[in-house]
C-alpha cells in the first residue's frame, strides 16, 4: 500500500473523529496548494483566504463521504474550486457574461509567445482578467473541465463558456505582447 495513502487514510479517519490535531495536520499538508487554487479565482489574498476557510469547513464536514476513489488532494481542490465559484456567483457583476460568439480578434498560434515568462508572471496576468474570463480560463485550461461541464457549473450556455475562454486567451495574448514590447524597449 502506498505510504501516503496510509497517511491520508489515518488522517481522514482521525478528522472524521473530530481529532483537532489531525484536522490541523490536514490543513498544514494541503493549505498551500489549495490557497493557490483559490487565488486563481479571487481578486485578493483576503478573498482567497476566506474561500479557503469556507472550503476547509466543507471539507471537514464532508470527509465522511470521501471514499478514496481519487486522490484526497484532488477531491479537496474540487471543493475549493466550487467554493470559489459559489462566492463569485453570489456577486452581481459575475453573472454579466457576454456571449461573444463572433469575437472578431484572432489569436496567433505562436509557441514562442510565452517563452521567457515566469510562471508567476503568467499567473499574475491571468489574475488581471475580468472575473468571467478568468474563471472560465482557470476551469478549462488549468483545472481541466470541459466547456459542457463549465456551462453546467456556471449556469451559462456552452457557447458562452467557449467565447469567454477565447476572449481570455485573446486578452492574455495582448498582455503578453505588451509586456514583451515593454521588455524589448527597455533593452534598446
Amino acid at each position: 500500500m502506498n505510504p501516503s495513502m496510509t497517511n491520508d487514510h489515518s488522517i481522514v479517519a482521525a478528522c472524521i473523529s473530530n481529532d483537532r490535531t489531525a484536522q490541523q495536520k490536514l490543513y498544514e499538508l494541503h493549505a498551500g496548494k489549495l490557497f493557490a487554487v483559490a487565488m486563481r479565482y479571487m481578486k485578493s489574498r483576503e478573498e482567497a483566504q476566506d474561500v479557503l476557510q469556507d472550503a476547509f469547513i466543507k471539507i471537514y464536514k464532508k470527509l465522511d463521504t470521501f471514499r478514496f476513489d481519487c486522490p484526497l488532494e484532488a477531491w479537496m481542490k474540487k471543493i475549493v474550486t466550487n467554493t470559489a465559484l459559489n462566492e463569485l456567483r453570489s456577486r452581481p457583476e459575475f453573472g454579466n457574461f457576454n456571449d461573444i460568439e463572433a469575437f472578431s480578434e484572432t489569436i496567433e498560434s505562436n509557441e514562442n509567445l510565452i517563452a521567457g515568462f515566469q510562471y508567476e508572471q503568467l499567473i499574475e496576468m491571468i489574475a488581471r482578467l475580468p472575473d468571467g474570463c478568468k474563471t472560465i480560463f482557470n476551469l478549462f485550461a488549468i483545472e481541466g473541465y470541459q466547456h459542457k461541464e463549465i456551462a453546467t457549473l456556471l449556469e451559462i450556455s456552452e457557447g458562452t463558456s467557449k467565447s469567454q475562454y477565447f476572449r481570455a486567451k485573446s486578452l492574455l495574448q495582448n498582455m503578453i505582447l505588451k509586456e514583451k514590447q515593454h521588455i524589448d524597449g527597455a533593452f534598446k
